[in-house]
């Protein structure tokens, strides 16, 4: 503390500690904001992983509906390949609802550098009123 501090009157030093404690939680509440936003983007992301997944799943199974029927029709090639096209379409939505899945089940909703900022504020505030 220098000098200057030492002698002014302690309504000042808590009109200056209220203002900055203030622009703290100000920051703090940003920090929550740019976090959340970035949780939401993610979220939205694999929601979209799933949506595509389950659409292309769908179009498999369709697809080998049809090559079912054009199998037992015909007894001929067409069938076989409706039949690769629709496995492989099935494949590719497999695959991207368990991504899907799994990153949604491993996002972390809580945020944490706000939580974090947060704790060290309240030290830094405790330390302060010593």
């Amino acid at each position: 503390m220098n000098e200057k501090n030492e002698n002014r009157p302690i309504a000042d030093l808590f009109a200056e500690l209220k203002k900055e404690t203030t622009t703290l939680l100000q920051k703090e509440m940003e920090l929550f904001r740019v976090e959340i936003l970035g949780k939401i983007a993610q979220l939205v992301k694999d929601v979209a992983a799933l949506g595509v997944g389950g659409v292309l799943l769908y179009t498999g199974f369709l697809t080998l509906v049809a090559a079912l029927v054009l199998g037992v029709a015909e007894f001929i090639s067409p069938w076989l390949s409706a039949l690769l096209v629709g496995g492989l379409l099935c494949l590719v939505g497999v695959i991207l609802l368990a991504k899907g899945q799994k990153d949604i089940a491993q996002m972390k909703i809580t945020p944490e550098k706000t939580a974090q900022t947060l704790k060290e504020t309240a030290k830094w505030a405790k330390t302060q009123m010593k």
